[in-house]
């Protein structure tokens, strides 16, 4: 017959359910709860309720969104303060809100992965001196830049 789950044992089996499905560090779990890291490590595989970690990873998203929400009213925010200011010829805050309209994009982009750039192709470049005949018989140098990959 097989052991029992240390983990499922534990009086703390809430907690240590909740802290592993949030990705807190098995080490430190351990270290809290008086339980193996190798126990905690068979626990989250084989007994971690699927359930718990589908609202772990719903809070996650929750919270994304929440802060999403928070940049999109900085950005209405922005527009409001630039349009009032350019109404009232303060092209100095005018020009200030298209600053931070523009850090909020950015922002935006990076939280959306469309700023996720594919790292740049390597270019050989060669250069070399080829002798040439020039037009009145003498014989003269020109350089040659090829490009490759």
């Amino acid at each position: 017959m097989g052991r029992r789950c240390t983990a499922c044992a534990s009086p703390h089996r809430a907690d240590i359910d909740q802290a592993l499905a949030s990705g807190q560090a098995i080490a430190g779990i351990a270290r809290d709860f008086a339980v193996s890291e190798d126990a905690l490590a068979r626990h989250r595989e084989a007994h971690l309720p699927g359930a718990l970690v589908k609202a772990s990873e719903a809070a996650e998203v929750a919270r994304a969104d929440t802060l999403l929400t928070k940049i999109q009213s900085l950005e209405a925010e922005a527009k409001r303060i630039g349009a009032k200011a350019e109404k009232e010829g303060d092209l100095r805050c005018a020009l200030v809100a298209v600053r931070e309209l523009t850090r909020i994009v950015e922002l935006l982009a990076k939280l959306t992965g469309e700023l996720e750039r594919p790292a740049p192709k390597p270019v050989r470049l060669t250069v070399r001196w080829e002798k040439i005949s020039l037009p009145d018989g003498s014989e003269g140098t020109q350089r040659v830049v090829e490009f490759g990959e």
